[in-house]
């Protein structure tokens, strides 16, 4: 796992020391850094130490290789700058000794009580087995140049490094760019004028899986034109002289023999070389930290400079011990330690050869690898580790979730969710094979209170309506009225088609809801020709689901419900006929209706009262057609309303308080509730469409099938935020992401599925939130 420690020194300076230091660390998986704070007191003998090992080293090696080339460095008359002052003679011991006082003294500053909080805490929360780098990030150039290196917390963590930032940094978002596979490398070699360019060549060559470009000694034009190339580079590789200003604002490097150009001169070229994927720039020349801060300032993600004058070897060891290590698959910051390390091995010809290369990092950009691209199957350690910190997460989030949901904590979201989906689907018209007549307020004030008793409809009234209906061949006549006395003596031709018809079906209740007694049926009716009217409601009051069949009971000792009889009665018409499978569900013909078991869905816990399943209301406004009783009564039926249909007689009345909550009670229905013989219209329209249209029955996935849908979903949310660092982009995302399942959620309903919403969406930010979190936890853990 990659950490990111960004140390601000802010404003101050060697001489004044700095008040205000900032240690922010960060996992580039979480926008959210932890910070610490502290300062530095002044520390004004590091200026003269610094310089005076810059002479020292410059001293050094002019003595040990008199008369030879610096390796890159060149000034407008081709000698070395060197200002000896007084120092006259100089020796590797004094030189050695001088490379540990200025150590000893970066420590000591470094230790010093103003600035210890920050170390502590630090060394708390990082891991030394972890990947680390650590920005610096201040303005005053003295401190900048100081071998940070020598801080004793490398030791310690030795998978840290050090490297520099700019004062100001951004993030870069790459054009596309065409993928060919390959990393793309443009080298520059430029004035090679007293040293040995073509062993970088030869190394950049051996590098596996690289398509590399070589300017040699290009002119201007030609090095803007390359930098413009539409394909991109990855890498950018400079080898020849160069040369930076005393106060390392500006750097310079020499392209040919005759020309030499700022980074400022290159600008515009550099600037679409790191907009289409330049994410490295390695400049093995002299005194690069100038060529750092104009570098810098583009934003550029690496830059691997020189701090001072190169030897020729030093240089071309460091080129093939970080190579070596960035075609291996380290990281290209360890690859940096390790070739800087290996630096080492030469300092007893070349003194303080290691503390030579410096690395500059835009703190936005992750650690360039160069197996990415090279190779597909090596594994990003970082990516690895992410990967697997969003596995884990998913697991914990999506059992968490799934548990509030089996104990029924999500039960009334989830069903408030399924509603407003149902609400949503598109008009799907009327189903024709069935009329409801409703008996309205004014229907029943029109019959005379005497002749009524009590009920909706009177003996004569029904008997008028049926011989209406009879004339127009309707298939079925239901009555979802309650008749539990017999027809009077002087209507024998209603009692006799009650008795003798099979095409008149009527109602009795199981139990009354909150009662032990129900309601017996008509007397005349035979048990063949009855159905319960029973429904149930869930704990908010809306009607989900609807009942086939169950226990009988007296007084209504039948086993099948009225819609589930005058369905089957139409059907067998059909020739289709119900049967009971193996595993006890109801099939008509290929069409199996499923019951609902204990926690289906979003249910938790439902009653286990009979053959249930979800009702899948028709979604029309006008999903079955009505008239009322004064339009039968007054003529106003035609065939094309009643014939071969199932007509359904009922009331509407409000006095009678026959209405129900349904998903679509909050809608701009005509009626905030349903009258009872709507709902068995739908109940029989629902049997019926499924059986002849193909009409979707509403099912809902197995647990294990509910885990796992809502398990990848916890991992989009992982995933989402992993790619997503900034606030706005991350909001974007998730809002995108719920509309997403949102869509897919709201398709497979319109199929028939009821997949779980809101455990989907609850995941998405638990998950989410907790990979932010994750590492904080981390931290206070080793704590």
């Amino acid at each position: 796992m990659t950490k990111l420690v960004v140390l601000n020194l802010g404003k101050g300076s060697l001489k004044q020391g700095f008040t205000t230091v900032t240690a922010q660390l960060y996992n580039y998986s979480n926008p959210i850094p932890i910070q610490f704070t502290g300062s530095l007191p002044a520390a004004p003998e590091l200026i003269e130490l610094y310089r005076r090992w810059q002479l020292l080293y410059l001293l050094l090696h002019e003595a040990l290789f008199p008369g030879q080339r610096w390796h890159r460095n060149m000034t407008n008359d081709g000698d070395i700058e060197i200002d000896a002052e007084d120092i006259t003679n100089i020796s590797s011991v004094e030189f050695s000794n001088l490379c540990n006082i200025l150590q000893n003294k970066i420590n000591i500053w470094l230790k010093s009580e103003l600035f210890r909080n920050i170390d502590q805490k630090l060394r708390t929360k990082l891991d030394p087995h972890e990947e680390i780098q650590v920005i610096l990030e201040a303005e005053d150039d003295q401190v900048r140049r100081l071998p940070w290196h020598s801080w004793d917390f490398f030791e310690d963590y030795q998978k840290a490094v050090f490297g520099l930032s700019a004062p100001e940094v951004d993030e870069v978002k790459p054009l596309r760019k065409p993928t060919i596979g390959k990393v793309r490398i443009l080298a520059i070699l430029g004035n090679s004028e007293g040293i040995d360019v073509q062993q970088d060549r030869a190394i950049l060559e051996q590098l596996p899986g690289t398509q590399t470009v070589f300017l040699v000694e290009p002119q201007r034009f030609e090095l803007d034109q390359y930098l413009w190339d539409k394909q991109g580079w990855d890498i950018l590789f400079f080898a020849g002289h160069g040369s930076s200003q005393a106060d390392c604002e500006i750097g310079q490097i020499y392209i040919n023999q005759t020309d030499s150009l700022t980074i400022y001169q290159l600008k515009n070229g550099l600037k679409a070389a790191i907009a289409r994927g330049l994410q490295l720039a390695i400049f093995n020349c002299c005194d690069g930290l100038g060529l750092v801060r104009q570098l810098a300032s583009l934003h550029i993600p690496q830059i691997i400079v020189m701090r001072e004058a190169v030897p020729d070897q030093v240089a071309q060891e460091f080129l093939k011990h970080f190579l070596e290590a960035f075609a291996n698959g380290e990281s290209c910051h360890l690859a940096m330690r390790e070739a800087t390390e290996k630096l080492q091995g030469l300092e007893s010809t070349f003194p303080c050869a290691s503390w030579l290369p410096v690395i500059c990092q835009n703190p936005t950009a992750m650690s360039l690898m160069l197996v990415n691209k090279v190779d597909p199957k090596p594994t990003n350690l970082h990516s690895r580790n992410i990967i697997e910190r969003i596995f884990k997460v998913s697991i914990v989030a999506t059992a968490l979730i799934m548990g509030m949901r089996s104990v029924g904590i999500l039960q009334s979201w989830e069903l408030m969710a399924f509603d407003a989906m149902m609400r949503s689907r598109p008009d799907e018209g009327q189903d024709q094979r069935i009329l409801v007549v409703t008996v309205t307020e004014a229907d029943v004030r029109s019959q005379p209170a005497k002749e009524r008793g009590g009920a909706s409809l009177s003996d004569r009234t029904l008997a008028q309506v049926v011989e209406k209906l009879k004339q127009f061949q309707p298939r079925l006549i239901g009555l979802d009225i309650y008749r539990e006395n017999r027809v009077g003596s002087e209507y024998k031709k209603l009692s006799r088609l009650m008795q003798k018809s099979d095409r008149f079906f009527a109602i009795c209740e199981v139990s009354e809801e909150n009662k032990n007694s129900g309601v017996s049926p008509p007397p005349e009716v035979p048990k063949q020709n009855l159905g319960f009217s029973d429904v149930i409601r869930d704990p908010d009051g809306i009607i989900r689901r609807q009942i086939l069949a169950m226990t009988p009971a007296s007084p209504c000792d039948i086993d099948k419900s009225f819609s589930f009889q005058l369905a089957n009665r139409y059907l067998l018409a059909e020739n289709i006929q119900p049967k009971l499978t193996t595993e006890k569900n109801w099939q008509f013909g290929n069409v199996v209706f499923r019951n609902l078991e204990e926690n289906s869905g979003g249910y938790h816990k439902i009653d286990n009262l009979g053959h249930q399943v979800l009702l899948n209301y028709r979604s029309s406004h006008q999903a079955i057609t009505q008239v009322t009783l004064a339009d039968v009564l007054t003529n106003k039926l035609t065939s094309d309303l009643v014939k071969n249909r199932v007509v359904l007689i009922g009331t509407s009345a409000e006095s009678f308080h026959d209405y129900w909550s349904t998903p679509y009670s909050a809608s701009q229905w005509p009626y905030e509730q349903m009258p009872g013989v709507m709902l068995q219209a739908h109940m029989v329209s629902q049997i019926l469409s499924a059986v002849l249209d193909n009409r979707p029955l509403l099912w809902t996935l197995p647990k294990w099938g509910e885990f796992i849908w809502v398990w990848v979903w916890s991992l989009i949310g992982g995933i989402v935020v992993w790619q997503f660092r900034s606030w706005l982009r991350l909001g974007l995302a998730g809002v995108a992401t719920v509309c997403v399942l949102y869509s897919i959620s709201f398709g497979l309903l319109l199929r028939g599925a009821w997949i779980p919403l809101v455990p989907s969406v609850l995941v998405l930010i638990v998950s989410g939130t907790s990979i932010i979190i994750y590492p904080l936890f981390q931290n206070n853990q080793k704590e």
